[in-house]
């Protein structure tokens, strides 16, 4: 019954995490009997045998887990969780754009070893050891995820992952796609993990998210994951695992060659990325103060505030 997989779909998709360096690895923390109950609610309901059987179909399985489980939790993580899946609800239907962003690892360029194997000829010769003073540089994917889309954009900063460079990921992605696709967006709405560069706490990233308004015109709403829950990020686990297979085992001489690789990256169902390089020097160590914190249009939400807010244009 394709209704009853489509609600299935729906169902998981705001409460599905991912491993961001394999794409097979899913799980979902709701139970069979929350399951069913949201197939209720969707106008299907099913027994918790049919539950099973859908999970099982859509490659849900019982796991041992590795090095997945949280560090703590979050009394107000359930609410935020339904809060997100409201505003993205919300947001798709009106046709506004969704983006999920996160910084994926930092690699090292020259004769470093990666995981991950390839078809040679012959053996690849690389160091015994990961030093810094071998490297030609490094690489810092900055990924954009449009979750209505299924498209995305990575960024690759040759610095420091800063406030700054997040935002001016987020201009390269509006500049090359976002002012394409969504010609009457006024506004957007952006989720982010709970720490990092564009963690919630962090000035800086408001500060930024001001100029990104600023240069757009759009309203950016903001919406962050719990503490210790970032891979229910959708990015983590609808864009990572590809990108990361597109260069898995290659030997990174240069910036241009993880641009080409991950340029190339796609899959059977649709999703496709475009990579740039940004070749900008990020200062770390900067201090916003409070003061000016309150110069820029910041409105927080009525629920969870630390975590979901948005911030308007000074221009347009």
């Amino acid at each position: 019954m394709p209704q009853l997989a489509e609600n299935f779909e729906k169902a998981v998709a705001d409460h599905t995490a991912g491993d961001p360096m394999h794409e097979d690895v899913k799980w979902t923390n709701l139970t069979q009997q929350q399951i069913a109950v949201a197939l209720e609610e969707s106008g299907t309901p099913v027994s918790v045998t049919v539950v099973r059987k859908l999970l099982k179909r859509f490659g849900y399985k019982r796991r041992k887990p590795s090095k997945v489980l949280a560090m703590g939790k979050h009394p107000d993580a359930n609410a935020q969780f339904a809060e997100i899946a409201k505003q993205r609800k919300k947001f798709l239907n009106a046709g506004q754009p969704v983006l999920s962003i996160d910084t994926k690892k930092k690699e090292l360029l020259g004769n470093f070893a990666r995981p991950g194997e390839l078809y040679a000829q012959q053996a690849m010769k690389v160091f015994d050891h990961d030093f810094g003073g071998k490297k030609r540089g490094v690489v810092i994917p900055h990924g954009i995820y449009d979750v209505g889309l299924n498209l995305g954009h990575v960024t690759l900063g040759t610095s420091h992952d800063t406030s700054v460079f997040a935002i001016d990921s987020l201009l390269e992605w509006w500049r090359l796609q976002g002012r394409k696709q969504y010609p009457d967006a006024h506004k957007i709405l952006l989720l982010c993990d709970g720490g990092g560069s564009n963690g919630y706490r962090v000035r800086a990233f408001k500060v930024e998210l001001q100029r990104f308004a600023n240069i757009t015109g759009w309203t950016v709403h903001v919406a962050h994951y719990p503490p210790y829950k970032s891979k229910y990020n959708p990015i983590e686990h609808r864009m990572f695992p590809h990108v990361d297979r597109s260069y898995r085992g290659v030997i990174l001489q240069s910036v241009e060659t993880v641009r080409r690789l991950i340029a190339s990256t796609f899959t059977a169902t649709g999703l496709e990325v475009t990579a740039s390089i940004l070749n900008k020097v990020y200062q770390t160590g900067l201090k916003t103060t409070a003061d000016v914190l309150e110069t820029i249009r910041h409105l927080p939400a009525k629920i969870l505030a630390a975590w979901n807010y948005r911030i308007q244009p000074q221009t347009t």
